[in-house]
Parts: structure tokens; C-alpha cells; sequence
């Protein structure tokens, strides 16, 4: 799929080159001749970018900037600033109006292009990002475990999730459920960390499910570490009482009393070390088959699966 860049320019010679050449590039291209015709076509249809420029007849730049970033369709596009004024003053209030980048005219067609591509790859690579661990998302996963594959480099996938979780959450409301989901994603990474494992990848599929690509000859010691960390701090996480009694007690709907242990994390594991593993589709199976047999057992535990066919 292509990117799509929005254009916006009172100059129809430039709109025209710039329209050319970012197509010759490979982008989809919409034009806008103001910065009111730029707003208008940026809530209607958003793109991956838009660049602007400052001095435009109805609305300039700088008031259509303002305006996009207040407005929930458009708010976090990247935006890039064309300006003919070389002055600090015009680059600083552009900037903290939002802008992500600018380029004074006249400028060179392949610096604004590459431009362009840099602020979508930042975008594109914050937005992957979890917003509560700071981890890597599932395009990134994706793309890490299917370069492992396509490389033939031996791997072994590690999904993690916690057990008990719902009940913690319920007990102490979201934000100590967050500190739960921050502590578990430090104990994937440190215990990567400590190890030294080279090209250790830990990424954060979403709520409480964790995911760790790792040479397969560590993944048993690993699994053995994190699980040694997440236990050895998941108390501190309770209140005291909870801590020293070992469990939690929530009452559902029905005003029913029912005991949760302390929160547990169950790891599965895929490993080319045993089998073929040909696609993300087949390695994500296997890990979650066998974290759903860690899951039969009580407290914090692992299965790495051995199985040669």
C-alpha cells in the first residue's frame, strides 16, 4: 500500500512538480491550493502526511496547522512546513504549533521527498510502539520473526501472559493493573539484558500477552530468569495484607466472595531448534499451544516445546 501525501501550495507550478516527482516515488498524491482546501481534504480523507506551505491566500500554513492538530481526524498526521521566510522566529512557531519538520524554498524535490519518508518511518515506528511499555507492537513482531525465517537464522519465539490478571485489575482498578503490565515487560528486558543475549527481541502484543525472540539454545535459561524476577517482585505490586495472605478476595456481581492467587506468568515456547518452523503463523501457534500448558500448572511456570514433527 502506498503512502498518501497531501500537498498544499498557491503556487500551481510548484504543486505540479512536486505532484510528478512524488508520484515517480511511488506516493499517492492529493493537491490542495490553500490552507482552508488543505483542511477541508485532510478531515475528509487523512493522509499518512501532508505538507504545508506557510503562505497561502484564505487560511495561511501556520492557521491551518493549528487547526489540524486540534481536531481529532487529523491531529497526529505528520505535518511539514514550506516556507519561504528564513526567519527563527516563523520555524519556532511552526514547530510548536506541531510541525514535525520543515524546508525553506527554494528547496531540492529529492530532499523533500526523503523528507517526507523520514517522518512517515518515525511515525509509522512510534505508532508500533505500546504507549505503556514503550515496547514494539505486533507489526514490528511480525516483521521480526518473518526475517528470521526468510533469513533461515534459527530462533525461538517466547509468549508470555499472566495469570490472574483480570482478578488484580478488578481489585486494585487499571492503574496498578498497568503496573503489573510496566513490571512484566522489565522483566522480559532485563532478563534479556543480564544474560547478554545478542539480537534478543522483546515486543508487547497488547494487554497482558508478551512475546521475546531469542536464540534457542537460551530460551530455557531465559524462561527460568524472567519467571525468577516477575516472582520474586510481583508482591511488592499488593497491598501488605494481600502479600502476607497470598491472595486476593473479589466479589462479583452477585455478591459472591472468591479468592485469586497472586499473580503468575505462564511462557510458552516455539524453537527451530526442534522442528521447521516456515511461517509467523506457525511459530505463534505452537508458543501459545504451549503456553496454555504452562497455564494447567499452578504459579509461575514454562513449556518449550520439543516435539520434532
Amino acid at each position: 500500500m502506498s503512502e498518501r501525501v497531501l500537498i498544499a501550495d498557491d503556487d500551481p507550478d510548484i504543486l505540479a512538480v512536486v505532484q510528478v516527482n512524488f508520484e515517480l516515488e511511488g506516493f499517492e498524491v492529493e493537491t490542495a491550493v490553500d490552507g482552508e482546501d488543505a483542511l477541508q481534504k485532510a478531515t475528509a480523507n487523512p493522509p499518512h502526511v501532508i505538507v504545508l506551505d506557510i503562505m497561502m491566500p484564505r487560511m495561511d500554513g501556520l492557521t491551518a496547522l493549528h487547526r489540524l492538530r486540534s481536531q481529532a481526524a487529523t491531529g497526529n498526521i505528520p505535518i511539514i512546513l514550506l516556507t519561504a521566510r528564513g526567519l527563527p522566529e516563523d520555524r519556532v512557531r511552526g514547530l510548536e504549533l506541531g510541525a514535525d519538520d520543515y524546508i525553506t524554498k527554494p528547496f531540492d524535490i529529492n530532499e523533500l521527498v526523503a523528507r517526507v519518508r523520514a517522518v512517515v518511518r518515525r511515525t509509522q515506528a512510534a505508532r508500533d510502539l505500546s504507549p505503556l511499555t514503550g515496547l514494539p507492537g505486533n507489526f514490528k513482531i511480525t516483521a521480526e520473526v518473518e526475517e528470521r525465517i526468510s533469513s533461515g537464522r534459527d530462533f525461538a519465539l517466547v509468549h508470555g501472559d499472566l495469570d490472574n490478571f483480570k482478578a488484580f485489575n478488578d481489585h486494585y482498578g487499571f492503574m496498578r493493573g498497568d503496573e503489573v503490565i510496566r513490571f512484566c515487560a522489565k522483566c522480559f528486558n532485563d532478563a534479556a539484558d543480564s544474560m547478554g543475549i545478542t539480537g534478543a527481541f522483546v515486543g508487547h502484543i497488547g494487554g497482558d500477552d508478551f512475546v521475546a525472540i531469542i536464540p534457542p539454545e537460551v530460551s530455557e535459561p531465559f524462561c527460568k530468569e524472567v519467571i525468577e524476577r516477575f516472582d520474586d517482585g510481583i508482591l511488592d505490586l499488593y497491598d501488605t495484607a494481600d502479600a502476607l495472605r497470598g491472595y486476593i478476595e473479589v466479589i462479583d456481581r452477585r455478591g459472591e466472595r472468591f479468592a485469586f492467587p497472586v499473580v503468575s506468568l505462564s511462557l510458552g515456547v516455539a524453537s527451530t531448534d526442534v522442528r521447521d518452523i516456515t511461517t509467523q503463523w506457525e511459530a505463534s501457534a505452537i508458543a501459545v499451544e504451549m503456553k496454555e500448558f504452562a497455564k494447567k500448572q499452578q504459579g509461575s511456570t514454562y513449556r518449550i516445546d520439543r516435539r520434532t514433527t
